[in-house]
């Protein structure tokens, strides 16, 4: 078995926001989750990691395991910093048929692709960014560098070159990388039969949403079946963007299209030039970037996850001993809605059979009157809810969480029947002054053609995700509020709502 990191003596510094659903080291900065698989029954999360600090820097692969994808045991640095060369974001594949070589005997290697950062070296200039590998022949216990690295650089090299994603093609019996040159704004493809030489493919760089000063980070691509149908595969193109995101900073928006084993091409771009809510976005909210695929997951849906912050404050982010975290893992699929294709979002199957555990409560409908405000029976700084909330003649309507018991301390989630937006303001929502790019209200367009809006909240120690009308729409933000906020309650603004289908379960912690 992995032997866990240490034990460390936790800070008293913000004990009430260390999260329990989600993953954080337990000291030190951590951002981009980097190669997560699964093997064995048990998930491996590697996550960009300063073992030496709360800033970014020392680049590492910190390392991570679950046999639940909620409660993670914190393992060894993975793949530290060297002298001259730092790690940064990438995934890992495992060789089944030992392809590359570098199994032992009849032990398939796990390959961990990864950007090298090269500084001080006679063979690359300061600051180059090229493409190496590091291998495991004991489950991902320890990682030796290939002696061959890096295996793929650019000509001349690039200081932006960066984030390789790996998968196998089935239809070219071949593996294809996906990475970026992220000043470019360009995703690069490339192949291989035997994932140590790679050809390039082509170019991925749409004319359309694209800015000066934007960098384009973590790509990864993949096929799904629209609504279920396995005779209409779609490819999707999944690329963080920072900044120029949805609700500002860093975020996450994707494409979809076709991809015919040497080129993606995505379906229906907005003209050039447009407003980025013309594009499809993974997360409105601020908090969600760099998401990675759980690899050898088998072939149900995609399992994602990604980090839970924005580089717009990330470095001011309130918390000690600890800096960064990741957001819940989901499964994803893609429904048409509105005339077009986009992805949906929902919690994976252990972190329902969690809830199940736990035990799930069930309350009575509510109707609230013109301006009706109701507090709930229930509360807590962890909370799992469903609720939906049927219009009435209500302009507003919707639930506020991490409440003070004297109303001026909480996080709204309102929906506006009207224009057909969700809100979720986090302007009252406590500690909001750590940083003036804080941002504080994030909106967006979710309709509701019958009056009805499903609403899925995930409420942790510092932090609330929203997954609306069947993951839909998810809107993930970082909150702060001060110990004992813990008062949940609803609302309805000129006129009348109701309240329906109240589930609300304290999930295990």
């Amino acid at each position: 078995m992995y032997a866990p990191l240490a034990s460390y003596a936790q800070d008293a510094a913000t004990p009430q926001w260390r999260p329990a659903l989600h993953f954080s080291p337990a000291r030190h900065w951590a951002n981009d989750p980097n190669g997560p698989f699964l093997l064995d029954g048990i998930y491996h999360l590697f996550f960009q990691y300063n073992p030496d600090g709360m800033v970014w820097g020392h680049t590492s692969w910190g390392h991570a395991t679950s046999t639940d994808l909620v409660h993670w045991t914190e393992q060894a640095v993975a793949i530290p910093a060297r002298p001259g060369e730092d790690i940064f974001s990438g995934t890992v594949v495992l060789d089944r048929e030992n392809r590359s070589g570098l199994g032992a005997a009849g032990v398939p290697p796990l390959l961990a692709f990864h950007t090298s950062v090269f500084f001080n070296s006679p063979a690359h200039p300061d600051g180059t960014q090229a493409q190496s590998i590091s291998y495991s022949v004991d489950g991902g216990r320890t990682w030796r560098a290939y002696d061959r690295n890096p295996v793929l650089t650019l000509q001349p090299e690039s200081r932006q070159f960066r984030d390789p994603s790996v998968f196998w093609y089935q239809d070219g019996q071949c593996w294809v990388m996906a990475t970026v040159v992220g000043d470019a704004q360009v995703v690069k493809l490339y192949r291989s039969t035997d994932l140590l030489h790679w050809s390039f493919l082509s170019d991925f760089q749409p004319s359309g949403y694209r800015k000066p000063g934007m960098l384009w980070e973590m790509p990864l691509l993949f096929p799904l079946p629209l609504d279920g149908n396995p005779h209409d595969m779609k490819w999707v193109m999944i690329v963080s963007v920072n900044p120029w995101s949805i609700a500002g900073g860093s975020g996450v928006e994707y494409f979809v299209g076709r991809f015919d084993g040497v080129t993606f091409t995505p379906d229906d771009l907005p003209p050039p030039g447009s407003d980025p809510s013309r594009y499809l976005w993974l997360d409105h909210g601020a908090d969600q970037y760099a998401m990675a695929r759980f690899a050898n997951t088998g072939d149900g849906a995609p399992l994602l996850i990604g980090w839970m912050s924005n580089w717009d404050y990330a470095g001011d982010v309130p918390t000690s001993p600890w800096r960064g975290q990741m957001t819940l893992p989901v499964n994803i699929a893609l429904k048409t809605e509105e005339g077009r294709p986009v992805l949906v979002q929902a919690p994976p199957r252990s972190y329902d059979d969690l809830l199940r555990k736990s035990g799930v409560r069930s309350y009575a409908d509510h109707i609230l009157r013109t301006d009706g405000h109701l507090v709930e029976p229930f509360g807590g700084d962890v909370l799992d809810i469903h609720l939906t909330i049927r219009k009435g003649s209500a302009r507003r309507a919707g639930i506020v969480v991490r409440g003070s018991t004297d109303g001026r301390i909480g996080t709204s989630i309102g929906y506006d029947f009207v224009d057909q937006t969700l809100t979720l303001d986090r302007g009252h929502s406590g500690n909001v002054g750590f940083s003036p790019r804080f941002s504080l209200a994030h909106i967006a367009h979710l309709a509701t053609p019958d009056g009805t809006l499903s609403l899925h909240l995930v409420i942790d120690r510092d932090s609330v995700e929203v997954f609306a009308n069947d993951g839909v729409l998810r809107m993930t933000d970082l909150i702060f509020p001060p110990a004992g906020c813990d008062r949940v309650s609803l609302f309805s603004e000129g006129g009348s709502a109701t309240f329906e289908a109240v589930r609300v379960a304290v999930p295990a912690k």
